[in-house]
């Protein structure tokens, strides 16, 4: 029971990332009253981004500043259900962050739309490849909207993101053939032309067209040039420093909800943020069909209820299934029986990569980066290539994103170097300056086995069970990434390097919890239009709790070749205008189960 009561507000938001803060701008313009509960510390552009206190690999990448805190709460792993689930005690094979801005203040800014089909997966391959094509074991479902419906909102988030880019196709019509070939459609350009290119970018694109692909600068929220988006927030041009990922942009050129939102946010009257506030829990009425509010854990260590008319969950990724899990929303998913939908269709990615070396004197300077900035290759992405006689669904783009070589993590070394010594430093004195890299970041589908639950045995320093993972890596999802990874190989030979390193994913490979992979989970909380198969509906709202929504890649009905940031914001703008437009009026079900 909580030990203080607080004032009634008309929207309290759980998690204050970019879904959190999209939602509190749209829900103050709406004129309700919000309340934004972030479990992490405050954090803004100053002093978290002043220069030249950010530009510290040590404090940022290898003591995690902008991480989550596991000592006070982490989650735990296991492949199979009836092996034992470890703790994930140091962050490694992923990074998620903590604290205000979330994972939008420290990730790289790839900007992405997700590929039409990935949308209404299931229809697509059962329509192009027969109903026997899909692994009886793979649980892909329609996501119940459509890329036309959220196109708007696509082009939205890139102006507010001040994001860099090249168009294809703009209404129809193909406006620039250097764009991406293979995305879709367009109402508008991006609102900042593209990057400048740095030198292994360059030589990737040679080399991709070389191969016969077809390569494109890609989509960014790095701005290219000083920018000021609908709310008037400010962002200034990208000095390629290389500090993106794991850090907090200097030059306010990263866009990040501290950048982009909070800005005209803390001008409303309507609006109160409070950090270091551990959610942990989202309170029901007797009915157990209406959300009264949330319960949380303030700074001072007491316990809060904040009572709301409507709660949105927007913590990171497989987070809110925790939250609704713990709350007893939905029926929790149980692989045995196939029954239940909270905590089902869990998916990562699954990410191969490779270095080329060059001889000394090519000097290709990793040092000059940008986060999101690169080249890349659609070609076997999404559905771009025949399936059929492949025999895996899904597939990834091959990209170039030389996002700065730092001193400490960024020495990529030749098969055989040692680990250290005299041999290791000649190693890192030959390569550091010729070497580059490129990825490939595959879909990863969903499975009946894999998914969350409540750990029996672990509990975080509140007292709550651990969030337990269930997962391992699919023949499938392996058998696309060594596909797409030979294709990437033909990039490589075209550079001429004097050695090619791949590393790629061997069948039968377990999940390395020590090595990065990448930081995009997704599901657990999954939407559709079957309540059986999904948790919230086409508008992202609980098919068993009407004022609740989720936001975030947690909604997600399986992973996707791209990042999720630009369609997990997308579809909270999606989801805001659902709100404000239809439940706001009428707060009731929006659709049928």
């Amino acid at each position: 029971m909580a030990n203080k009561n607080m004032k009634a507000v008309d929207v309290v938001i759980v998690g204050f990332g970019w879904t959190g803060a999209i939602m509190a701008k749209e829900m103050t313009e709406a004129g309700q009253s919000v309340v934004a509960l972030e479990r992490g510390v405050y954090r803004d552009t100053y002093p978290d981004g002043a220069y030249p206190k950010t530009i510290d690999e040590l404090e940022y990448q290898q003591r995690f500043k902008l991480f989550q805190n596991l000592n006070k709460s982490s989650f735990t792993f296991r492949r199979k259900s009836g092996d034992s689930a470890i703790p994930y005690r140091q962050i490694a094979m992923f990074k998620p962050g903590e604290g205000v801005g979330g994972a939008g203040l420290h990730w790289s800014g790839c900007h992405w739309r997700v590929l039409p089909e990935e949308l209404r997966m299931r229809s697509h391959y059962e329509e192009r490849y027969g109903k026997g094509f899909i692994p009886k074991d793979m649980t892909l479902q329609d996501w119940g909207v459509t890329y036309e419906e959220l196109e708007p909102y696509f082009d939205f988030a890139e102006k507010m993101m001040g994001t860099s880019g090249t168009a294809y196709r703009v209404g129809g019509k193909v406006v620039d053939d250097s764009g991406n070939p293979f995305e879709a459609n367009r109402s508008d350009n991006f609102p900042l032309p593209a990057q400048k290119e740095q030198y292994q970018a360059a030589l990737f694109r040679k080399a991709a067209q070389q191969a016969g692909f077809h390569p494109f600068t890609l989509p960014s929220a790095n701005a290219s040039a000083p920018y000021v988006n609908q709310y008037g927030c400010q962002m200034g041009p990208c000095t390629f420093c290389g500090y993106c990922s794991g850090y907090a942009c200097y030059n306010y050129s990263k866009a990040s909800p501290n950048v982009n939102i909070m800005p005209a946010l803390r001008k409303s009257a309507l609006f109160e943020l409070r950090s270091s506030c551990n959610v942990l829990r989202i309170e029901l009425d007797s009915s157990r069909k209406k959300a009264t509010g949330v319960t949380y854990v303030d700074v001072n260590g007491d316990t809060v209820f904040q009572p709301a008319n409507i709660v949105i969950a927007s913590t990171f990724a497989y987070n809110n299934a925790r939250l609704f899990l713990l709350s007893g929303i939905g029926k929790p998913y149980d692989p045995v029986s196939n029954t239940g939908a909270v905590g089902r269709n869990i998916a990562f990615q699954m990410m191969a990569s490779i270095n080329a070396f060059f001889d000394p004197g090519k000097n290709i300077n990793g040092f000059i980066g940008a986060g999101g900035n690169g080249v890349a290759v659609d070609d076997f992405n999404g559905d771009h290539m025949d399936h059929g006689p492949l025999g895996f669904v899904g597939g990834s783009p091959i990209w170039c994103n030389p996002a700065g070589a730092k001193p400490i993590s960024g020495i990529p070394l030749p098969s055989g170097t040692p680990k250290w010594g005299r041999d290791w430093k000649r190693a890192v004195k030959a390569s550091y300056l010729n070497t580059m890299s490129f990825d490939v970041h595959g879909a990863n589908m969903v499975y009946r086995d894999v998914y969350v639950d409540l750990d029996p045995n672990y509990k975080d320093a509140f007292g709550q069970p651990l969030l337990r993972f269930t997962f391992d890596w699919k023949d499938n999802d392996i058998r696309m990434s060594r596909y797409v990874t030979d294709q990437a190989v033909k990039i490589a030979h075209e550079l001429r390097a004097r050695e090619i390193k791949v590393t790629v994913k061997d069948f039968g490979a377990a999940p390395d919890l020590r090595t990065y992979q990448t930081t995009h989970w997704a599901g657990g909380v999954a939407m559709g239009t079957d309540p059986s198969t999904s948790v919230v509906n086409r508008y992202l709202q609980s098919w068993d709790v009407h004022n609740v929504f989720a936001v975030g890649s947690g909604v997600f009905a399986q992973g996707i070749g791209y990042n999720p940031t630009g369609t997990a914001v997308a579809l909270a703008y999606w989801s805001a205008r659902a709100i404000r437009e239809q439940y706001l009026k009428d707060p009731r079900p929006l659709v049928s189960a």
